[in-house]
This record gives C-alpha cells, sequence and structure tokens, in this order.
C-alpha cells in the first residue's frame, strides 16, 4: 500500500511537470546521487536540528507515522492510534514482522526504549513534553500518558526526527551519540565521510517493498554553482536549491529539469531581544520596514517566495494572515530616532551559505537596505554546523545581534512552527529560541493552544498569538520559501516533499 501511495504522489507530480513519460516501467539497480549544500549535523536524533539531516535520516530510520503530502499524518510503523475521551491516554497500534537492519526486531518494547530515551534528552523534546509515561501493553501495542490533552500529538509523531532506532545499538551507544544510525527503513547506513558524503544501500529485508535503487548518495556541495555544474555533467543526479538565475539553462537542457515545490518554511532574520538595541520594539518594528522583502523576492529569488505575512506559512494550522510589514523608510526613520537612534547604529548579522536558497545574497540585500536607514551591518558567514553550534549558546554568552535562520513547520501544526522559536522555556541551547523572546502573555496562549482539544477554538488562539508575534517583531520576517531542485531527465519517481525532503525511495534510473 505505502508503494502505491507513492507512485501515485509521483504519477501527480510528473503530470504537474509534463514528464508523464516517466510511467516506462522502472528499472532495478543503479546508485543515485543527491547533492545538498550543507552536512547534517547529526544523524542521531537525541541532537539533529535540520532538515539536511532529517532528509538523509528519514531514509534509514523511519518513525511512527509521517507527514502525507496533503498534510495530513499518515501511519508508517504504527498502524492507528486511539484517545481516550479525556485526551490523556493516546494508544497506539504497532506493525508487526518488522525488523531492524541488525535483525532487532520491531515491537513495543523498542519503541518505549526509543520514547523513553527522546523525551528526556533531546534536543527537540518539546515535541513530547507533555508525555509523562510511555506504557507497553503488548507487543504491538504501547499507550502513551499526558499530564494534559496535547492536541498535536499526532502531528508531532510525523515529525521526522521522532525516529525508531534499534534498541541494540542504542545499548551499544550508552551515553554517546550513534554516528551510524541503525532503523528499519527501505535503506541502510553504509558510511559518513563528514563534509564529503553519505552512502545508504538497499534493505533486501525491507518489510515493504524494497527500493528500485541498488544506493543513494548524498554528496555535500555548499556552492551553489559547482552544485549545478554536477547537475549538467551528471555527477549528481538531483541537486537541492537551484539558483534562480541558472533556472532557465537547466530548462533548456534535455538532459536536466527543474522543479518548484512550495515549502512549508518561512524564512526570517532573527533579533536577540535580550541585547541593545533589540530590546526595544521600536527598533525591531523600524527594521522590518526599512527592509523591501518584496524587492528580495522578486529580484533576489527571481519570483521563488511569497513575502512574509505571519510566523508561519499559510496551509499550516493554526495560519493567520497579520501582515505584511509594507516598506517604508520614512516611517523606519522616525521610529529609529524615536528609540534614540537618529542617526542609526551598527549591527552585526550572522548567516550561513547554501543553506537556504541565495541565503547569501539575501543577507547582502538586507545589508544594503538598512544602509538607508542609517544601519550599517557586518556580514559574517559560517559553515552550516559551525553556526548551528555558535547560534545556540545560552543568552549569558550568545554573541548574537541579528542572524539568518529558516523554520519549516514540517508537522504542518502551528504548534511546532510557533512554540519551538517564541515560548520561554525554549530558549537555546536546551531549546530552538535563539532571539531569546519571552512575553508572558505569548506564553499564555501558547500553553492554552497545546492543550485545547476544540480545533476551532484552538485556531483562534492561533490567530491572536500571530497578531501579538507580529506587532512584537521579534524577527525582520522575510518570505516563504519555495523549494527549487534540479534533477536528470532519466530519473524517476522521486517525490519532491512540502516539508524539504526529496524522497527516494521509488525513485530509479532508466
Amino acid at each position: 500500500m505505502q508503494r502505491t501511495i507513492k507512485a501515485l504522489f509521483a504519477i501527480l507530480l510528473a503530470v504537474s511537470l509534463g514528464m508523464f513519460a516517466f510511467a516506462a516501467e522502472p528499472q532495478a539497480g543503479g546508485r543515485l546521487v543527491v547533492a545538498m549544500g550543507t552536512d547534517p549535523e547529526s544523524l542521531d536524533y537525541m541532537t539533529m536540528s535540520s532538515s539536511p539531516a532529517a532528509n538523509v535520516f528519514m531514509h534509514i530510520v523511519e518513525g511512527l507515522y509521517q507527514l502525507g503530502l496533503d498534510g495530513n499524518p499518515i501511519p508508517v510503523l504504527a498502524t492507528g492510534h486511539e484517545v481516550s475521551a479525556d485526551g490523556l491516554v493516546w494508544t497506539l497500534f504497532l506493525r508487526e514482522d518488522v525488523v531492524f537492519h541488525d535483525g532487532t526486531p520491531f515491537n513495543a518494547d523498542a519503541v518505549k526504549i526509543n520514547l523513553d530515551r527522546f523525551i528526556p534528552g533531546a534536543r527537540f523534546k518539546f515535541l513530547l513534553s507533555k508525555v509523562v509515561d510511555v506504557e507497553v501493553v503488548d507487543d504491538y501495542t504501547i499507550k502513551l500518558y499526558t499530564e494534559e490533552a496535547f492536541a498535536p500529538m499526532i502531528a508531532h509523531l510525523t515529525h521526522g526526527f521522532i525516529g525508531m532506532i534499534s534498541p541494540a545499538s542504542i545499548e551499544a551507544a550508552g551515553e554517546e551519540l550513534i554516528n551510524e544510525p541503525i532503523g528499519t527503513g527501505p535503506f541502510v547506513f553504509a558510511e559518513w565521510v563528514r563534509g564529503e558524503h553519505i552512502l545508504a544501500t538497499r534493505n533486501e529485508n525491507y518489510w515493504g517493498e524494497a527500493p528500485y535503487l541498488d544506493e543513494v548518495m548524498w554528496r555535500i556541495i555548499p556552492e551553489d554553482a559547482a552544485r549545478v555544474i554536477a547537475l549538467q555533467t551528471g555527477e549528481a543526479d538531483v541537486i537541492f536549491r537551484v539558483p534562480p538565475d541558472d533556472i532557465p539553462i537547466l530548462n533548456a537542457d534535455p538532459d536536466t529539469t527543474v522543479v518548484h515545490t512550495d515549502s512549508v518554511r518561512n524564512l526570517y532574520i532573527g533579533f536577540n531581544t535580550q541585547r541593545e538595541p533589540y530590546t526595544d520594539i521600536r527598533v525591531r518594528q523600524a527594521i522590518n520596514y526599512a527592509v523591501n522583502k518584496e524587492d528580495i523576492v522578486q529580484y533576489v529569488l527571481s519570483g521563488a517566495g511569497r513575502v512574509a505575512d505571519a510566523p508561519i506559512a499559510p496551509g499550516i494550522f493554526g495560519y493567520k494572515q497579520a501582515g505584511p510589514y509594507e516598506y517604508d523608510v520614512e516611517k523606519a526613520k522616525a521610529l529609529l530616532a524615536e528609540a534614540g537612534y537618529p542617526d542609526g547604529f551598527k549591527a552585526t548579522l550572522y548567516h550561513p551559505t547554501g543553506r537556504y536558497l541565495m541565503d547569501a545574497s539575501i543577507a547582502e540585500a538586507v545589508q544594503a537596505q538598512l544602509r538607508d536607514v542609517g544601519i550599517e551591518v557586518e556580514l559574517v558567514t559560517m559553515e552550516w554546523a559551525t553556526y548551528l553550534a555558535f547560534t545556540r549558546k545560552p543568552v549569558e554568552e550568545s554573541e548574537l545581534e541579528m542572524y539568518l535562520l529558516g523554520w519549516g513547520t514540517v508537522t504542518g501544526d502551528a504548534d511546532y512552527g510557533i512554540y519551538a522559536l517564541f515560548h520561554t522555556t525554549q530558549w537555546v541551547p536546551d531549546g530552538s529560541a535563539r532571539s531569546f523572546y519571552s512575553n508572558a502573555q505569548a506564553d499564555l496562549l501558547m500553553d492554552t493552544a497545546r492543550v485545547m482539544p476544540n480545533p476551532t477554538l484552538r485556531d483562534g488562539i492561533y490567530g491572536e498569538l500571530i497578531d501579538l508575534l507580529w506587532y512584537e517583531a521579534p524577527w525582520l520576517y522575510l518570505h516563504s520559501e519555495v523549494q527549487i531542485n534540479g534533477q536528470r531527465a532519466n530519473i524517476h519517481g522521486l517525490v519532491y516533499h512540502q516539508n524539504e525532503r526529496i524522497i527516494v525511495t521509488e525513485a530509479w534510473i532508466e
């Protein structure tokens, strides 16, 4: 059934691309090379924190659920669930006859071992922070007990970081991180040469239908131009993030094509709200007015984006339009003067390169536009893993002023896209809130939305919360991304997911 669903998605995608020729008979064998801009920071869910890591991890380590292309949860290692009338007990039914790559059986004990490891100590433990106990009922039934009702439970279980790793490998690792993950997925981890590539091979004992491919290699190529050349020469079969200027070139080549996919990711520049002058809401609002987001989308991204009008992207449960901040240099100057900075100030903007579409160019555009209101910005670029560690320092050690990041609400639920980044309890290093924003009213709204079972009331709470966050402006709100990826014409069956995954399980090479 899983193959049928994925094949249907692939067919629908092919029709939309005018590529229905791929309906030819799939062929088995070969190595697929996928080029991405950054190396995963980790392949252990205890410390994973980015989409590049999840993109590799999900092919090797499966979760209980995954997010479907329609935005609804799809059972994977679970087959279904029930929730008690009071919303405090979630009973999960598990798939039988599944084994990990090392031969260890998948069962309720394995789920408990993984959740007992994830819940207290994983970097993204907030996903299941309401779970107070995990009980094994029988080999293929498990119960999750929560301290209070937890509306986004199943949505959170679709998150790619809540994966099931072999209990034997967890025991062998002890307190150490697992760098060679052993899961139940369609591919088996083979090797990781850091900064160069990760290799995985076909799982011949997969509980579903085994992949067509013999191997998949994720190559790390940070430079945009180098990834494009690798695609043109055939050194790579698929690449993430095609620069807009190269789209016509690849589309004109009969051997390559460009795929546009909507995204659940918002790009933003966060402010360290505990550091002057960003402690002043007028300064934060001024910067939002001073940056022409429309121009960035049109000229830097060649239209491959949507100006942000909320902290989360449209299509996410809980989304409400609150903006945008219109481009208004005079208003920005007036706010800066009112805050005591009539001549502007000096600032530092940290940013990655190769992680997001045109990320370095976006930083340069912001730098140029802020100069018009007297803010002189120094740009500091870092390699991805180093950047994540640098921006994760606790507030008393943080050197951050402004920083460029993106966040994809990959569960389809606003709790993941808002709570993780704005709740006072989620400040780095334990959480992901790098802006150190804290507002008692916002915290109350976030807490209430988490436990509100009525979806209509819950949606209304998020509307009020989004209005507050928009006004408070802990971020410079930029845009929602459109994914622009490239592939060779002889590659078929890829699924481009809105959560920034390129799924190769059904891929084959002609």
